[in-house]
This record gives structure tokens, C-alpha cells and sequence, in this order.
């Protein structure tokens, strides 16, 4: 008798107020046709085809290229952060974690035209880098890396960052009480322990690199082959060849939908 009472409850439906159903449904509508328009157009019969082009092949594997080499520069530096911000104790921490977080909320124009004022020939490092080694960054694949990198490292240090606060330290300690080092430590206990927030931060600044436009226009340029990633490919079409640039568009969209695939199983964890 005490088993069946929990098996008779069932979970009620939740009524929605009717006077939310309207602004809902308006609001569902303007992020859903959008992209129902996108695959309305898309020339379907001839992906194929459009997919093979010279220009569309080399903005593709210079945004996969550009957006992976950033997602490792974000890992080998985002981690140690993320491990700062959270571990650490000392004074400013509050200021330092805005500051890193800033380019979450920094228009990307702004963040490319601070790149360049710091990695220009006539920048704090840059013109250091030309007069001593004569290396250029400015308009150069390694600027896209760099820009790409700016704008999505904060995806990665504040999903990192949570995961350190939620993990166990006791763990931790007790590897420590048993005589493993600080990194023996880090590498052996926290890091299996923290790895699934790693992959969910690492997933989200590689697709947020992927994606990325004002701040490489205006550090990298938009040369073919070179500076030319996907989006500003789907930029420059758009003046001259719109199937093209639905083309490049779908691409963008599948990984948008890949990647929100690949963490819904976290989110739903954490809800």
C-alpha cells in the first residue's frame, strides 16, 4: 500500500496564463521564421555543386583551421584562469573576472579595433614584433586566430570556472594527504573531475570562433584564402551571390544546431 501512493502521482500539467500565450507565440515566431526562411531558400539541388567551389571550400577550411587552433590556445590559457578565478584568493579577483569577461559583452568591432592598437606596428607588442623579429600580425591568418580567440576564451574560462566551484575538493585534499603533488594533483583528480564543464567550454568557444565576424574584419581583413572565414564569406556574397551565401549560412546553422545537440543532455542536468 505505502509503494502504490507514489506510483498514483502524477505530474500536472502547468496551465499558462493566457495572457502570456500571444507575446509567446509572436516571440516564437521571430526566432523560428528566420530560420525557416534560411531552408525555404536554400538551393538544395545545387549544395552539392556550390559546395565543391574553390571559394567556398578555402573559407571553409580556414574557419574549421582558425576556429580549432583557437579552441587550443583558449584551453591552454582559459584553464589556468578558470582555476585563478575559482581557487584563488586574492585581492582584485572580482575586477580580474570582469575584465576577462568583458569581451562576452564587448562588441566585437571594439575588440578588433583594441587588438589592433596592441598588435599594430605601432601597437605595444606589435611594434615590438616588427622591429625586433620583423613579424606582421595585423591581416594575417594568425590574426584571425587571435581575434577568434579574444571574443571566445570567456566561454570557456566561465564554464570551467563553474565546474571547478561545483567539483569536490575533498578529493583533492585527500590526493594531497597522500603525498601527490600540486600538478600530480591538477592533472590525476581535478581534471577528470572537471572534464565534462572542459568539453562543454571548449565545444562553446569553438562554435562562438566559428562564428566570429566584427572583430576579424576589422584585425584580419577580408582577404580569400587568407582572412576570409565563413562568415565574412557569407558577408561578401551577400552583395553579389545570395545562394552562396544561404549555402555558407546553412553551414553555420548546422553546427549552431550540432553543437546546442551535443550539450542539451548538460543543460538538462543542470535544470
Amino acid at each position: 500500500m505505502g509503494n502504490a501512493m507514489p506510483a498514483k502521482r502524477t505530474r500536472r500539467r502547468r496551465r499558462v496564463p493566457a495572457a502570456l500565450l500571444a507575446p509567446a507565440a509572436v516571440g516564437l515566431a521571430f526566432l523560428i521564421l528566420p530560420l525557416a526562411g534560411l531552408l525555404a531558400r536554400a538551393p538544395w539541388t545545387e549544395l552539392p555543386a556550390r559546395l565543391a567551389e574553390p571559394a567556398m571550400l578555402d573559407a571553409l577550411r580556414l574557419s574549421l583551421v582558425t576556429a580549432t587552433l583557437a579552441t587550443a590556445l583558449s584551453l591552454l590559457f582559459g584553464v589556468p584562469i578558470a582555476w585563478l578565478l575559482a581557487r584563488g584568493d586574492f585581492p582584485g579577483r572580482s575586477l580580474l573576472r570582469a575584465l576577462v569577461t568583458v569581451p562576452l559583452v564587448l562588441p566585437p568591432v571594439v575588440g578588433g579595433v583594441a587588438l589592433l592598437l596592441v598588435f599594430g606596428r605601432s601597437g605595444v607588442v606589435g611594434s615590438w614584433l616588427h622591429e625586433r623579429f620583423d613579424v606582421t600580425i595585423p591581416f594575417s591568418t594568425t590574426a584571425v586566430v587571435l581575434a577568434m580567440t579574444f571574443v571566445s576564451m570567456p566561454f570557456l574560462v566561465v564554464s570551467v570556472e563553474g565546474a571547478l566551484r561545483g567539483a569536490d575538493v575533498r578529493f583533492e585534499e585527500a590526493a594531497a594527504t597522500l603525498g601527490a603533488g600540486r600538478w600530480t594533483v591538477f592533472t590525476h583528480v581535478t581534471l577528470p573531475m572537471i572534464a565534462p564543464g572542459v568539453l562543454a567550454g571548449a565545444v562553446l568557444c569553438w562554435a562562438r570562433a566559428l562564428g566570429e565576424f566584427g572583430a576579424t574584419i576589422t584585425f584580419a581583413g577580408n582577404f580569400p584564402g587568407r582572412t576570409q572565414t565563413m562568415p565574412l564569406a557569407v558577408y561578401l556574397a551577400l552583395q553579389s551571390d545570395l545562394e552562396a551565401a544561404i549555402v555558407l549560412s546553412l553551414i553555420l546553422l548546422a553546427v549552431s544546431v550540432a553543437v546546442l545537440a551535443s550539450l542539451r543532455d548538460r543543460w538538462t542536468a543542470v535544470a
